[in-house]
């Protein structure tokens, strides 16, 4: 039940853009912050009271960090599970963990979620090419096919539309060597997200929750407030603290769902950390995502997330940043710009986000298309 307050450090494991938010809103609250990343000036690292430059899987760089730090948080889910481990046993760590090595593995992710009574697609556990032929019939056309670790942002997934997809299917599973899940595709009306709080007290708070649009599998814009019915905001925001206290997280846990065309609310995907979703909470909301996180794992009460004004935002990948930069005397007056300080601008990488914020979504809505920095072809 410890409570770190300002002027403690905080360690940050992963140097990423997520880190870098962190870092800046904490700042501000009077934290200091150390982070462990293998990239040189890395984007948290350029803000950060120091960066530990190393590979993630080098003891004498964490056992660093442990004791250059109060409390340690992690930024991205793919640090080993075993170097939390590690940390945990002389350092505090109030992620922990078990959450890490839940979210880290869709198989055990589905099953966890399952077990709490929690709706999500229907899927099985690839073990051999039989089960790749028969989840047709188990699930008919199209399914997915999904590496059970590693994947993002649309990596380490295949769509499988017809049988003659399946003998591609199977050389995926053999080349990826390693376990893989098929999921039932659900068709849907709208990709939805909550983004829950819990301190190491118990408190919890929602943030509003977020209406998602994917171009390639990666999230383009979020809409809040989401444009869905009340009930269903209630049936995402109870589903989402109900996940919160059954996996009694400590931090953010953003929780990604689809609304189905049938009005029912399903699970897909867990992040235990701040998210890309959660971005608008920056200039929309009393409290951000990331002052939130701090916060919440430093035993602070919860902030206020109420929603200030309605707001669209929108990523910056590497092929939009020049027209973003050639159209900067352009932007709204109400427009917040946000990069992430990222050496090298490479095609759909997150380069940065911009947050639109006005009167209502359809006047925003129109803004972004007048600039024509987007193409809005391809929407997944």
């Amino acid at each position: 039940m410890t409570v770190i307050k300002p002027c403690s450090t905080i360690g940050i494991l992963g140097g990423g853009q997520l880190g870098r938010m962190i870092s800046i809103a904490g700042r501000n609250m009077g934290y200091r912050f150390i982070t462990l990343d293998p990239t040189p000036n890395s984007p948290c690292g350029q803000v950060a009271d120091l960066q530990i430059t190393a590979p993630y899987s080098e003891l004498k760089a964490v056992r660093n960090l442990a004791d250059s730090s109060d409390v340690i948080t992690y930024e991205f889910e793919n640090v080993d599970s075993t170097i939390t481990s590690i940390l945990e046993t002389t350092s505090f760590v109030p992620q922990g963990s078990e959450l890490l090595k839940i979210t880290q593995n869709r198989i055990l992710e589905k099953s966890t979620l399952k077990s709490f009574h929690v709706p999500v697609a229907p899927f099985l556990v690839i073990q051999s090419e039989n089960n790749i032929e028969t989840a047709i019939d188990h699930f008919g056309l199209p399914y997915i096919m999904k590496t059970a670790t590693g994947g993002y942002d649309g990596k380490g997934q295949w769509v499988i539309k017809s049988r003659d997809d399946i003998t591609i299917a199977i050389e995926a599973w053999k080349k990826a060597g390693m376990d893989m899940i098929i999921e039932q595709f659900i068709p849907f009306s709208k990709e939805i997200s909550v983004i829950v709080a819990r301190n190491i007290h118990g408190q919890t708070k929602t943030f509003p929750v977020a209406e998602n649009v994917h171009i390639n599998n990666i999230l383009h814009q979020s809409f809040v407030p989401a444009r869905i019915t009340d009930e269903q905001r209630i049936q995402a925001e109870t589903t989402a603290l109900k996940i919160a206290d059954c996996l009694q997280i400590v931090g953010l846990i953003a929780i990604e769902m689809f609304l189905t065309n049938e009005g029912e609310i399903i699970v897909n995907e867990l992040a235990p950390r701040p998210h890309n979703s959660g971005h608008y909470s920056m200039d929309a909301c009393i409290t951000s995502q990331f002052e939130q996180h701090i916060r919440a794992i430093c035993g602070l009460p919860l902030g206020d997330t109420t929603l200030l004004s309605p707001i669209i935002m929108v990523n910056i990948l590497g092929q939009h940043l020049s027209k973003v930069l050639d159209k900067i005397e352009q932007l709204p007056p109400t427009a917040k710009l946000h990069l992430y300080g990222k050496k090298e601008s490479v095609e759909n990488r997150k380069m940065g986000h911009i947050n639109f914020l006005g009167a209502t979504l359809e006047q925003i809505d129109k803004q972004i298309k007048d600039l024509g920095i987007w193409s809005y072809g391809n929407v997944d």
